[in-house]
């Protein structure tokens, strides 16, 4: 079949962005006729372009309130009506049927109409019925209509057109209508989505639809050998501060491993309130510090593990300037990626040295939490909320006979912290706001313990340390303890918590428990 030309267009439009300019075009152009409804006739009508009212198409005028328009025989069929097949042109022709050759619609603004703190009756006047209508029949039908549902196309659109004397091409026209499935489905989807959360007080409903639009394609996954591609969350509330939503400044495009470990930095560095530094390597944070000074704190969290920050990724819940610029310069870091709410222009300019690292700013910090998490397995998916340190430190215990100091406490709380990013069975020793050693992802809980003081060598002295989870034996403990860590902060809740706060008054640590755990598996 030969491309048609365009001469009727319908054009229904919530966002009017260019589609002035775009029918002038197809009426000087191409000499094409503008069938379109309300608003969009209106704005066409007052630029002085000619238009013909849907009404007068269907010789049914616009009623109930704008519901019922283009809901009509005399649109979709002349939508839908196959140009080569004889019958269904006899029969288009004997109901008075003229074929329209481009549709130009997008939808009503729901999703920013529920983000704006609509009331349930407003919402649902904002589903649109008709432009999905309109989208899907022309899609079907891509053959012969063409389908344009965003106003960045319209110049594609017309270049197309006057290379073609007129006509789209079926290539084209085939991509114009996969856009159309995406674009209903994924609008479907937020409806969904939104009814679902009004009329299913289940915190995970029976239906769950997860909006992914694809960002980009990388050069492969965790291994050469596996093909990936990253997509971005459209339904996710905290996008504005995200990770997926992140500026990129410079550097290559970030691969698959560089998202995860991004992630996982960006994820411990957002749970402190003062000035933060996370260093990850490997999904593990290496160097952990909080100081009034976000430059000191980059510097501690260095010192914990030099070895492995090199070539590692990093966050900050502060703005990067020169002088932490000048702090990593100075310490011959190589970094792979830097995420931080922002960087100075100072500091942009003096990454232009290192030309191949990756800087992404997020332009603010959201709560940590807060949000549903997936992960996949086999066939399926995990859901469940994001977590994060949200205990009340007033609701803690202390069993053993020596108390912490206030000192005391208030590291423990930041290792509590700390402790929740590293992988279970996480064991984090931490002194003066900085970790100084950690030991993770072990089958149990005491080889994690011996990791994390060997790697704090004599900076365990007078340090305090935290567990992830409850110690099933004293064992663990004894390392930390015969290491000199001088206070323990742990979930509780073992069958054998005597036995653990035996070991602790024997060797006069303070031991605190939250009665939470923050397992990572």
């Amino acid at each position: 079949m030969s491309n048609p030309q365009v001469k009727r267009v319908l054009m229904s439009v919530t966002d009017k962005t260019g589609i002035v300019d775009f029918a002038r075009a197809l009426v000087d152009e191409f000499g094409a006729e503008i069938i379109s409804t309300g608003g969009t006739a209106r704005a066409i009508a007052e630029a002085g372009v000619p238009v013909t009212p849907i009404d007068d198409v269907t010789q049914f005028p616009e009623m109930m309130d704008g519901r019922v328009k283009t809901l009509h025989p005399k649109v979709h069929g002349g939508l839908l009506a196959k140009r080569d097949n004889a019958d269904h042109m006899a029969q288009a022709a004997e109901h008075g049927i003229e074929m329209i050759d481009m549709v130009v619609v997008n939808l009503y603004a729901f999703e920013k109409t529920v983000a704006s703190g609509a009331d349930f009756g407003t919402c649902i006047e904002n589903i649109d019925i008709g432009g999905p209508s309109m989208l899907r029949s022309a899609a079907k039908n891509f053959e012969s209509v063409a389908v344009v549902t965003e106003p960045a196309s319209y110049d594609a659109i017309l270049g197309e057109m006057r290379a073609n004397d007129g006509a789209t091409t079926r290539d084209t026209r085939a991509k114009l209508a996969l856009k159309v499935f995406q674009t209903t489905a994924a609008y479907d989807g937020a409806i969904a989505a939104w009814m679902g959360a009004q009329l299913d007080d289940a915190q995970f409903p029976a239906e769950l639809a997860v909006r992914l639009t694809k960002r980009q394609d990388l050069r492969y996954g965790e291994n050469p050998h596996q093909s990936a591609a990253f997509y971005a969350r459209d339904d996710y509330r905290g996008a504005e501060h995200s990770l997926a939503h992140a500026a990129q400044h410079q550097g290559k495009e970030l691969s698959y491993n560089n998202y995860l470990d991004l992630d996982a930095a960006w994820s411990a560095v957002r749970e402190y309130e003062g000035p933060a530094c996370v260093i990850v390597k490997h999904l593990t944070p290496c160097g952990v510090c909080e100081d009034a000074d976000v430059t000191i704190a980059y510097q501690r969290a260095h010192e914990c593990d030099p070895v492995s920050a090199y070539g590692g990724v990093m966050a900050f819940n502060r703005p990067v300037t020169s002088d932490t610029v000048v702090a990593i310069f100075e310490n011959k870091q190589f970094v792979e990626a830097i995420i931080a709410p922002e960087f100075s222009g100072d500091a942009l300019e003096m990454y232009k040295a290192k030309k191949n690292a990756r800087l992404l700013s997020t332009g603010g910090v959201n709560p940590a939490g807060g949000e549903v998490e997936f992960r996949s397995v086999e066939g399926g998916l995990l859901c469940q909320d994001s977590d994060s340190v949200a205990e009340d430190v007033a609701a803690f215990t202390c069993p053993t006979k020596r108390k912490p100091t206030d000192e005391e406490m208030a590291e423990l709380v930041f290792a509590w912290k700390a402790c929740k990013s590293v992988k279970s069975n996480a064991i984090l020793i931490a002194k003066d706001h900085a970790s100084v050693g950690a030991g993770g992802g072990q089958p149990n809980r005491v080889n994690s313990a011996r990791i994390a003081v060997e790697q704090a060598g004599e900076k365990a002295r007078g340090a305090v340390a935290a567990s992830d989870a409850f110690f099933p034996f004293r064992d663990g403990f004894d390392v930390l303890a015969q290491a000199g860590v001088t206070a323990v902060i742990q979930p509780g809740g073992s069958i054998r918590d005597e036995e653990v706060i035996t070991a602790a008054d024997e060797q006069g640590v303070a031991m605190v428990f939250t009665g939470h755990r923050h397992f990572r598996h």
